[in-house]
């Protein structure tokens, strides 16, 4: 796995096939076609980088994590609630022709980016 100095950890191992209903809530989630592959865009202010978890199988990118709400007291009344605490989870499956083992995931300013490559546009190590 190529990575940068701001980059995140990939693993690798099983996925369940089904997510757990009603146990997490999923992050807004932008996939698009850029000109070097595929990318992820995910909102996640308020996390810390050692909270966010991502897991590779095939071509299933699976995102999850933890946010705590640490900024309010244990006594309050919600006039308005509307963003997300706890666990959460994302499962993205990509189309053929991207390499997940070749992404690079960054996380800045409340938006964690993946990249992943388009087969065949990863520069090979054979010399």
């Amino acid at each position: 796995m190529h990575k940068t100095s701001s980059s995140l950890q990939f693993s690798k191992r099983r996925l369940p096939m089904t997510l757990e209903p009603e146990t997490h809530w999923v992050p807004n989630t932008d996939v698009y076609v850029a000109e070097t592959g595929i990318v992820i865009k995910v909102e996640l202010a308020g996390m810390q980088r050692e909270n966010l978890e991502l897991v590779i199988e095939g071509s299933r990118l699976k995102i999850s994590g933890q946010r705590a709400d640490g900024c309010r007291g244990g006594q309050c009344k919600f006039l308005v609630m509307e963003i997300n605490y706890g666990t959460f989870e994302s499962l993205i499956e990509l189309p053929a022709g991207y390499d997940l083992n070749h992404a690079k995931a960054a996380y800045l300013n409340g938006f964690l980016r993946i990249d992943v490559p388009a087969i065949g546009s990863v520069p090979s190590s054979e010399g």
